[in-house]
């Protein structure tokens, strides 16, 4: 008979203590959560705010007021003498000394379908192999088998772009994320969008009437035939329906499932979130870190009705002042909420989206895409904060120091992360791939 997931007593045993000291106000967990940061040996996670549609870096992180592609937004200090950012992120402002800028991408990518393939997985959309995304990647290096929820999660995705790169590729679909609150409705404050009910597992409840022994049969029951099933036809559509079952089991047995319901949450904790999917979003990616979860991916895209705002052709100042005010407050309270909870140092948080926009703004208003030199950021473990890497040219136009590949800062990613990025898997067409390809040069200097 095929082994089925299920709790041992033991386990069942440690996460209820677990849940037990959730509610613990004595004070012993602020001290232990503070030991547990300090440790080397912790665990480590990833959260990667996806910034859907290409932001502005002229905009956000690499201003340059006074000059005619400036724009009108002013440049305000930082809690780093020297670094200043955009007038409309002053709570990410005052988070400066955890938080390094990348102002030399040069990606030369500027398609939304592909520049999405390629900062999702490093590699360009062509030829046979199927290649997977970093969540994926990462999640095969930091996972462990008790996990019981997957290790990839990601929440509010906007897939139109690149289908391909929110799937496992290669890595099978024991690999493959999962979805929450997919959805290409827009994820700001008028958006309307229902986040209480997009950011919860669907449909994980026993069926009314049904007991959990005669539960536990049918699953058993199910398993069999799906046992008989795949030795008969074996098969990646086989294995993923397996796989996909076999996850969902597990987490309807486990109490860490709760992290999906945000109504435990302190009231004023979600409201400095921003009561918005992104935000709320973001406060899901806090509390799956605190269960282990190695790798989430939290999506901004639109707002009125525009599933990919930082697509700002036309009326990009406007737009951004409305994004950056979804994404001020949610990025700054999420590295607030973490390092309170001492899991700061042991998470990195990576800031990007598939390029960035032109500095020339154009007829109406709007700025266009653009590949050649752009912004990323990292905050968080693993990183040395309170600094810049790179410069843009006074116009914007160009990379004048430091030049970053995709594939730099996915090396950088991964040693931020313990990961050895030459690490080798095989793909689907027999050939082993490395994490990180292409011979990359890691940013030393942003590694703690």
């Amino acid at each position: 008979m095929a082994r089925t997931p299920s709790l041992t007593r033991r386990e069942w045993l440690r996460l209820t203590s677990a849940g037990v000291v959730g509610f613990s106000v004595s004070g012993w967990l602020e001290s232990l959560a503070a030991d547990t940061a300090r440790n080397p040996q912790r665990r480590r996670s990833c959260i990667l705010l996806w910034m859907n549609g290409g932001p502005s870096q002229m905009d956000t992180w690499d201003l340059k007021p006074g000059h005619a592609n400036g724009g009108p937004y002013k440049a305000i200090d930082t809690a780093v003498p020297g670094i200043q950012i955009s007038e409309h992120l002053p709570k990410l402002a005052a988070q400066m000394k955890d938080m390094a800028i990348i102002r030399s991408m040069n990606t030369k990518e500027a398609d939304h379908g592909r520049a999405t393939f390629l900062m999702r997985t490093g590699a360009m959309p062509v030829g046979p192999v199927q290649y997977p995304p970093l969540g994926a990647l990462l999640t095969k290096e930091l996972e462990r088998p008790e996990d019981e929820i997957p290790g990839f999660v990601s929440i509010a995705p906007y897939r139109f772009f690149s289908p391909g790169s929110f799937t496992p590729g290669f890595l099978g679909p024991q690999y493959a994320p999962l979805i929450v609150g997919d959805s290409n409705l827009p994820a700001g404050p008028q958006g309307g969008v229902n986040y209480e009910q997009s950011l919860k597992v669907q449909d994980l409840d026993v069926a009314a009437g049904v007991t959990s022994k005669q539960a536990d049969s049918r699953v058993e029951l199910l398993a069999e035939l799906d046992q008989e099933f795949l030795a008969q036809r074996p098969g990646i559509s086989s294995l993923s329906h397996r796989t996909a079952y076999e996850r969902a089991v597990r987490m309807m047995r486990s109490q860490a499932v709760k992290a999906f319901d945000l109504s435990d949450e302190p009231a004023a904790l979600r409201d400095a979130y921003g009561r918005n999917l992104f935000g709320q979003g973001c406060l899901l990616a806090r509390r799956l870190v605190e269960r282990g979860v190695p790798f989430i991916e939290v999506t901004l895209g639109g707002l009125n009705n525009n599933a990919i705002g930082w697509d700002t052709h036309v009326d990009n100042f406007d737009n951004v002042k409305r994004l950056s005010e979804v994404l001020d407050p949610a990025f700054a309270t999420l590295m607030t909420d973490l390092r309170e909870k001492g899991l700061l140092d042991s998470t990195l948080i990576v800031w990007m989206g598939e390029f960035g926009r032109t500095p020339r703004i154009n007829g109406t208003r709007g700025r266009d895409h653009f590949a050649a030199a752009w912004s990323t950021v990292l905050a968080g473990g693993g990183i040395k904060g309170g600094q810049v890497i790179g410069k843009t040219s006074a116009d914007g136009m160009e990379v004048a120091d430091r030049p970053v590949t995709v594939n730099d800062l996915f090396a950088t990613i991964c040693l931020a992360l313990g990961v050895d990025y030459n690490k080798k898997n095989m793909s689907n067409v027999g050939r082993p791939v490395k994490i990180v390809d292409k011979n990359p040069e890691p940013i030393r200097e942003v590694l703690a």
